[in-house]
């Protein structure tokens, strides 16, 4: 499996962006069974958990610093799960990264299996 991730970009603080993680080499009934994260690392920090969404799209979950400001979605039949980012901070200036979840605890980034290359997000102040 690989995942693409893209959207990212140059945004001023309370500005939004719109990131997609497209999957390929994997058929769209095995995507839609995939339980999904978003990770980001910022500079000097190491890599931190965002969001997770469920094969349904039933359950998801946040971070406490994406509650309220980030919403995790899914389009099975484009292999595509999507984090949409509102009221941008400086704060959230990091390389976003989407990956496969395979068993544990989803805010572990050990528990994924396959990730993407990551998608550089910069809030200017």
């Amino acid at each position: 499996v690989q995942l693409q991730a893209s959207g990212g970009g140059l945004v001023q603080a309370g500005g939004s962006l719109r990131l997609s993680c497209a999957a390929s080499g994997a058929s769209g009934r095995t995507f839609s069974r995939y339980f999904m994260g978003w990770f980001r690392r910022a500079p000097g920090k190491e890599r931190e958990f965002v969001s997770f969404i469920m094969w349904g799209s039933s359950k998801t979950y946040y971070a406490d610093s994406a509650k309220g400001r980030f919403t995790i979605s899914r389009d099975n039949a484009k292999n595509t799960v999507y984090l949409q980012m509102n009221s941008l901070k400086p704060e959230d200036t990091a390389v976003y990264y989407c990956a496969v979840f395979r068993s544990g605890s989803y805010r572990d980034p050990q528990g994924y299996e396959y990730w993407g290359q990551g998608t550089l997000v910069t809030v200017s102040s």
